[in-house]
C-alpha cells in the first residue's frame, strides 16, 4: 500500500505560515555575475561548517553556481526588500546588479553592501531533486554586517521583526487578493 501524495496547494498553503529569512545568493563564473533571491537555505552542519541552498532548476544563477563552483549568500536586512525584487525578477544579470552597492568576497562572488552578514561556500555536492537543484557548500568564509532588522518571508508577503519580540505581519490573507 502507498502513502497518500500531499495536495500542493495545501502544502504551499501550510508553508507559508512559515517564517523564512530572505538572502540573495550569487555567483561569478569568469567575468560574469548571477543572482537570485533565495529564502530556501539550511545550516547543515558547524563541524565543518556547511550550507545548503535550493535554486529553481531553471533559474538563471544555475549555470553560473555550476560552471564556478562557489556562492556567496547575503542576509539581506528589512530595508533591502528592493534588492529582493530585483534580484528575484528574471532579467539579465546586468539589469539585476544596476546600481547595487557590491564587494567582492574571497571567491569573487558579489556580496551586497548593507547586508545583515555573508556567507562564501565552495560547493561540495549539486543534488537535483523535483523541480530544484540542491547545492551543498563548504563554508569558506562567514562575516558578520549590519545590526539591523531582518528582512521576512511569511504568508507569501515581506514582513519584518521590529527589533523586539514582534513580527510585523502583511494584512490578513482574506484582506489581499489571490495571486
Amino acid at each position: 500500500m502507498s502513502a497518500p501524495k500531499a495536495d500542493a496547494d495545501g502544502f504551499r498553503r501550510l508553508m507559508a505560515r512559515w517564517p523564512t529569512g530572505v538572502s540573495v545568493v550569487t555567483a561569478r563564473s569568469g567575468e560574469q555575475d548571477g543572482g537570485m533571491t533565495v529564502n530556501a537555505l539550511l545550516s547543515i552542519s558547524l563541524d565543518p561548517p556547511t550550507l545548503l541552498v535550493s535554486l529553481a532548476r531553471d533559474a538563471d544563477t544555475v549555470p553560473l553556481l555550476d560552471a564556478s563552483g562557489h556562492f556567496a549568500v547575503s542576509f539581506l536586512a528589512a530595508r533591502q526588500r528592493e534588492l529582493s525584487e530585483g534580484f528575484a525578477r528574471r532579467v539579465g544579470a546586468a539589469e539585476k546588479f544596476r546600481g547595487v552597492p557590491i564587494r567582492r568576497g574571497v571567491t569573487g562572488a558579489a556580496l551586497l553592501e548593507g547586508a545583515l552578514g555573508w556567507i562564501e561556500c565552495r560547493t561540495l555536492q549539486t543534488i537535483p531533486l523535483a523541480d530544484h537543484r540542491l547545492y551543498v557548500g563548504e563554508v569558506l568564509a562567514a562575516r558578520e554586517g549590519t545590526d539591523a532588522a531582518p528582512l521576512l518571508f511569511y504568508h507569501r508577503s515581506y514582513a519584518r521583526a521590529d527589533g523586539g519580540d514582534r513580527l510585523i505581519l502583511p494584512p490578513a490573507p482574506a484582506d489581499r487578493p489571490s495571486p
